[in-house]
C-alpha cells in the first residue's frame, strides 16, 4: 500500500516526510522537487515568511544513485527560520519558552480545539504542527508520485477559478496542455484568466489595507487516468471518496466537488450524465465530462477534474473577538505572521494530494514492486482495454 506520513512545527527543527510503497527504479529528480517546493512559495498575497524560507529537500533513504530503492523513503526540509526560534522550540529546555505564549485562539483554527483536546495550556503546541508550513513536506512527496504518475502518461494540472468573490470571467480551455500549465504558472495567481487575474489582485490589495484575509477556489485536474481505477464494491475503495478526502485534508478547505457536482444538483438527469458513443476510428469516448472523470467511485478514462474551495485564512491583521484563556476575559485574538490569501499555494497543495490519491488507487491495481514489473502489468492491461472494450486514448 502507497501511504506517507509527515512530522514537524512550523518553527521548528524542519518537516520530516516518510513515504512507504513506491516500487524499485522510479527515477528521482531533487531539482524537479526543489522546483515544486518554489511553487508552493509563490503566489500574490503570500506573508512573509515566503521571504525568509527557501525550501529544499534533503533525502536520507530509500534513493540510491538517482532512483528509488523500494524501502521506505526519508526526507527533510529545514525550517530557515528556526535560528530565530530556537530558545522557543528547541526539543531539550527552552529558555524563552514563555515569550510567545498564545492564550488567545483565533476564530476558525485549530488552536482552541486543539488544546482542549491535547490539554495545552500553551496553544503554541497547537498551532505550530496546524501551520500550513506542513503542506511543504506534502509537496515534496507529491512530486515522487507525479513522477510516478507521469511514467505512466498521467499528468496533474491545476488553476485559481477564484479569489473572494472575483471568479474567472471566461470559459478555461485545457487542449494544449503544455501551453495551458505555462500560462497558469506565469500568472502570480495561478489565473489564466488575465482580466480576472487584475480584479483578484485589486481585492488582495483591498483585504490587505483593510486587516482581512480572503479564501478562494481552484480546480485541479489529471489526464491520461485509464479507467476502471478505484472501485464500486467498497465504500472506502470509491475514487472520488479516497480523493475528496486527500483535497479536505490540506488546510482551510471546506469544500470540493468532483466535476460539475454543485451544479448537476439543480438540474435533470438528461442534462447531466455524460453520454457514451463510439467511433471506430477513436473507441469508446464522451463529448462532455459533466462527472469530472469518475463513475461510480471508479475513473471512466475521461479527464478527473476536482474544485476545492478554501475559507479565508483565520489569522487577521484586524482581529476578531476571542477569550483570553489566562484570565478568561474576552480580549482580540492573537495575530501571527500569515497570508492575506494562499489560494494559488493551495492549489499547488491541491495538485500533490490528487496525485497521491491517483498514484494510491494505481498501486493497488497494478502492484508490482520495481517500475519493470508495474510497467508490464499496465501494458497489459492497455491492451486488454484496446481489445475489450475499444478504449483507443492511450
Amino acid at each position: 500500500m502507497l501511504r506517507f506520513t509527515t512530522s514537524g512545527e512550523s518553527h521548528g527543527k524542519g518537516l520530516i516526510t516518510i513515504i512507504e510503497g513506491l516500487p524499485s527504479g522510479l527515477p528521482v529528480d531533487e531539482e524537479y522537487i526543489n522546483r515544486e517546493l518554489a511553487r508552493r512559495q509563490k503566489g500574490y498575497g503570500r506573508g512573509g515568511r515566503m521571504q525568509i524560507e527557501t525550501d529544499e529537500i534533503e533525502i536520507f533513504a530509500g534513493v540510491r544513485d538517482g532512483k528509488t530503492l523500494g524501502s521506505p523513503i526519508s526526507f527533510l526540509i529545514r525550517n530557515q527560520d528556526y535560528e530565530n526560534w530556537q530558545d522557543i522550540m528547541n526539543s531539550g529546555t527552552c529558555s524563552r519558552i514563555n515569550d510567545r505564549v498564545l492564550s488567545r485562539p483565533r476564530p476558525g483554527h485549530a488552536d482552541l480545539p486543539g488544546a482542549m483536546k491535547y490539554h495545552h495550556p500553551d496553544m503554541r503546541n497547537v498551532l505550530e504542527r496546524a501551520s500550513a508550513r506542513e503542506t511543504a513536506s506534502r509537496v515534496a512527496a507529491g512530486a515522487f508520485f507525479k513522477t510516478f504518475l507521469k511514467q505512466f502518461g498521467i499528468l496533474i494540472y491545476s488553476y485559481v477559478r477564484s479569489i473572494g468573490s472575483v471568479k474567472v470571467g471566461t470559459t478555461i480551455e485545457k487542449n494544449n496542455l503544455e501551453e495551458f500549465c505555462a500560462q497558469v504558472e506565469d500568472s502570480p495567481l495561478r489565473c489564466p484568466d488575465k482580466g480576472s487575474e487584475g480584479e483578484m489582485i485589486k481585492l488582495i490589495e483591498k483585504a490587505k489595507r483593510e486587516g482581512e484575509s480572503l479564501g478562494g477556489s481552484f480546480e485541479v485536474g489529471a489526464i491520461g487516468v485509464y479507467p476502471g481505477l478505484g472501485s464500486h464494491v467498497s465504500w472506502e475503495c470509491k475514487l472520488d471518496g479516497q480523493i475528496a478526502a486527500a483535497l479536505m485534508s490540506i488546510p482551510a478547505i471546506k469544500a470540493v466537488e468532483i466535476g460539475d457536482g454543485i451544479a448537476n444538483a439543480g438540474e435533470f438527469g438528461s442534462r447531466v450524465h455524460d453520454q457514451i458513443r463510439y467511433q471506430e476510428e477513436v473507441g469508446l469516448y464522451r463529448d462532455s465530462n459533466r462527472a469530472g472523470g469518475i463513475e461510480g467511485g471508479m475513473s471512466n478514462g475521461e479527464t478527473i477534474w476536482v474544485r476545492a474551495y478554501m475559507k479565508p485564512i483565520p489569522t487577521l491583521y484586524k482581529p476578531l473577538v476571542s477569550v483570553n484563556t489566562v484570565n478568561w476575559e474576552e480580549e482580540k485574538a492573537q495575530v501571527e505572521r500569515s497570508d492575506i490569501c494562499a489560494v494559488p499555494a493551495a492549489a499547488v497543495v491541491g495538485e500533490a494530494m490528487l496525485a497521491f490519491a491517483l498514484a494510491k488507487v494505481f498501486r493497488e491495481q497494478f502492484g508490482g514492486a520495481s517500475m519493470d514489473q508495474a510497467e508490464e502489468a499496465c501494458s497489459s492491461y492497455r491492451e486488454y482495454l484496446g481489445k475489450v472494450w475499444k478504449w483507443k486514448k492511450i
